[in-house]
């Protein structure tokens, strides 16, 4: 299969390289105006009780919500004087009503809640036009420069769930910016150094391009049909990039040595896609199931994340087999042109990795009673991990949005706290709905640190009853009064769920605790079987799944210490929250557990082709790790680079990603591939390519694995140990 595709993209390399270039206009064209078309948040599990007790409230009474709110302050003046309430009141009544169709105020509520402590300071609540939270944030677009516009003598900022939204939107965009002009000029170079010229060298970021193009077009498209985060982009540019430099890399450095061995450019080629091809497309397939799992989640969130990862995985595997092989048959030789300098000559046969490698297969038993503890060590801190959601702190300090909410919780008495929705839902509908919850409301006024309770208002038989808490809605002390709130009886002849921001994180927290098993169920089951197919083993997949479990051990644990304990927080430039992002460890794990796999398959690719061909266990992997320790560390140091850059984001969570994937792939490549896999090998002997016999007899028949001679899909020199 792998050699046919070979000798087409070499006969066919022009008509390849000009659908390329169709497909790069359309993604210049269209895909990159994914941006408009991706949806915001999506953090909230749906069909849970605290999404569907919001969703009542707001098709029968109103929304629960506050979409913007527009924070005034003056330094002489205070809230009291005639002149305040008029440059307060003429700004908001120079607003549009067909787009700001509710506004609340001190002076319309006289509620203090309004006032700062110092009197200098108020704060109006906008209600916006939008039956959705796009349609609002399209609105709040319209008439943005004019909220934001300070009237006469006071000063103003703008906050609220849709100042969020769209502040959210614009520091993503920008991250993306930046990380992209960070790691690109360090990746170039570092690709120079690998391959010594710029020609070798542009190749993998014009497989990376590709794939990032590629995946804004599918996510455009699948925009279309179904909600798709923002940050989704955040995954294909990271993965994408990353990924297809990788791809790139081993196909290229397999195609220079195919060159170098006096083959001519076909044949070099063909050989090229028969090794390393067919190992970037398991590869491929690998990290995108791992990926793809994502989606068994119901949280929008993460299904996109899915999306993204897999799009970007797909679309870095198409072009590093196509695309490329077809620029690398139309170089062919030139491929080695632009030279800044003479690459270093490689160590043979018996170089450094090898050496390693037989220094720590002498010691296994040594190496793996260090390692193993000092990996589970560091995965300790995960033990007392705090899973939370994701509120205004995810924003970096100084922006507006978590400026406003920081001052209202700092200095408006009463503004401060969260609030808990029941939504009481009659059966019939009362004659005077106020007496009839009374009873309720008393109940739950009892509850622990519940503050007060009101009816937020009643129609269509469906009452909001409104629980204030002084704690924030994201404090883990909040879903003790959640859980206190719940478990208070319903008024008879009522159906009653509680929602909010603590419950919605509570409810998020149960659905991804369900849910996780059948996820790393459908990882660990299909990464399995890929394994076999691409080695003939049952005890190599078994061995890489548990490597991969003490690498994410040791990511998570780095994480908990970092990002929740506070550690580092200066350095990375956050504040912590005192919890992780719930969804953060299940984005980590898939994605982290699919990286991990990437390098696994290059590194067994290469053992398995050498044990093929002596059957000597011992220097099959000395070989193997001799053949691909360099371009291994080449490329996790180059996607380290990338995702690196991502960690210099303004967004929390996706500064976690960034650093929780440079820590696992720093982790990876090197006490695990390069220390562990060596040690656990010989410890195992022969016994790595154990399989029942009835499996083996029909991977002989189907199986697919890198073979140099002939390229064929078995060798003839089948080790007997493997065939028993």
């Amino acid at each position: 299969m792998f050699e046919t595709l070979g000798h087409f993209t070499y006969r066919r390399r022009r008509l390849v390289l000009a659908l390329t270039g169709v497909f790069v206009v359309l993604g210049l064209a269209w895909g990159t105006g994914v941006f408009g078309s991706l949806a915001n948040g999506g953090f909230d599990a749906p069909d849970t009780e605290a999404a569907n007790a919001v969703a009542t409230i707001e098709q029968n009474v109103g929304r629960t919500g506050t979409d913007v709110v527009v924070l005034y302050r003056s330094p002489s003046a205070t809230v009291a004087d005639p002149a305040f309430k008029q440059s307060v009141e003429s700004h908001l009544a120079g607003l549009p009503t067909a787009d700001v169709t509710g506004v609340s105020t001190y002076w319309s509520t006289k509620s203090p809640v309004f006032v700062s402590k110092d009197q200098h300071s108020t704060y109006a609540v906008l209600t916006l036009a939008g039956a959705t939270q796009e349609a609002r944030l399209d609105t709040f677009h319209r008439i943005a420069a004019e909220v934001r516009a300070a009237p006469p003598g006071l000063e103003t900022k703008v906050g609220g769930e849709v100042a969020v939204f769209d502040e959210v939107n614009t520091q993503t965009e920008h991250d993306i910016v930046k990380a992209e002009s960070i790691s690109t000029p360090i990746v170039l170079v570092l690709l120079v150094v690998v391959f010594g010229g710029l020609v070798a060298a542009s190749l993998p970021l014009f497989v990376g391009a590709l794939a990032i193009l590629g995946s804004f077009v599918l996510l455009r498209g699948l925009s279309a049909v179904t909600d798709v985060s923002i940050f989704s982009i955040n995954i294909v540019t990271m993965i994408g990039l990353g990924l297809a430099i990788d791809y790139a890399l081993f196909i290229v450095t397999r195609f220079r040595e195919e060159l170098a061995r006096g083959n001519d450019v076909e044949t070099a080629l063909t050989a090229t896609m028969a090794t390393a091809g067919r190992t970037v497309a398991f590869s491929g397939v690998t990290v995108g199931v791992a990926i793809s799992s994502l989606v068994l989640f119901p949280v929008m969130f993460l299904k996109s994340m899915a999306y993204g990862g897999a799009a970007a995985v797909a679309i870095a595997m198409i072009a590093a087999l196509t695309a490329l092989p077809a620029l690398l048959g139309v170089l062919g030789h030139r491929v080695n042109s632009l030279r800044i300098f003479k690459p270093r000559k490689a160590s043979g046969e018996h170089g450094a990795w090898y050496r390693l490698a037989h220094s720590v297969m002498r010691r296994p038993v040594r190496y793996v009673l260090v390692l193993v503890p000092v990996l589970l060590i560091l995965g300790i801190p995960f033990l007392s991990a705090q899973l939370g959601g994701v509120d205004h702190r995810s924003l970096p300090p100084g922006a507006t949005s978590r400026t406003v909410t920081e001052t209202l919780q700092q200095d408006f008495p009463g503004a401060g706290g969260s609030d808990i929705y029941s939504a009481v839902r009659f059966d019939s509908a009362p004659s005077d709905p106020a007496a009839a919850l009374a009873p309720y409301i008393s109940r739950l006024q009892q509850v622990r640190d519940v503050e007060n309770v009101r009816i937020g208002g009643y129609a269509n038989g469906v009452a909001s009853v409104v629980v204030h808490t002084h704690f924030t809605g994201q404090e883990l002390v909040a879903r003790d009064v959640v859980h206190g709130v719940r478990a208070v009886p319903a008024p008879a002849g009522t159906q009653v769920q509680v929602g909010g921001e603590t419950a919605a994180v509570i409810d998020l927290l149960h659905v991804l605790k369900e849910r996780a098993p059948y996820m790393a169920g459908f990882i660990v089951v299909v990464t399995f079987v890929l394994l076999f197919i691409a080695f003939g083993s049952f005890v190599l997949p078994a061995k890489a799944l548990l490597m991969n479990v003490l690498s994410l051990s040791a990511a998570f644990g780095a994480m908990v210490w970092i990002f929740q304990d506070g550690h580092l927080s200066g350095f990375l430039g956050f504040t912590p929250a005192g919890f992780l992002d719930a969804t953060n460890p299940v984005l980590l794990f898939a994605v982290l557990f699919g990286l991990s796999m990437d390098y696994e398959v290059f590194l067994l690719s290469r053992i398995r082709e050498e044990y093929d061909r002596t059957g000597d266990n011992t220097e099959a992997v000395a070989h193997g790790l001799q053949r691909t320790g360099g371009i291994i560390t080449s490329a996790a140091l180059l996607l380290i680079i990338v995702v690196a850059a991502f960690s210099t984001s303004g967004i929390v969570f996706v500064k976690m990603i960034g650093v929780g994937l440079v820590i696992a792939i720093a982790l990876d490549a090197t006490i695990v591939r390069a220390l562990l896999v060596p040690a656990t090998m010989r410890l195992l002997g022969r016994a790595n390519w154990w399989a029942p016999r009835s499996l083996v007899r029909w991977w002989e028949r189907n199986g697919f694995r890198e073979t140099d001679q002939g390229w064929s899909r078995t060798s003839s020199q089948e080790p007997e140990l493997a065939r028993r």
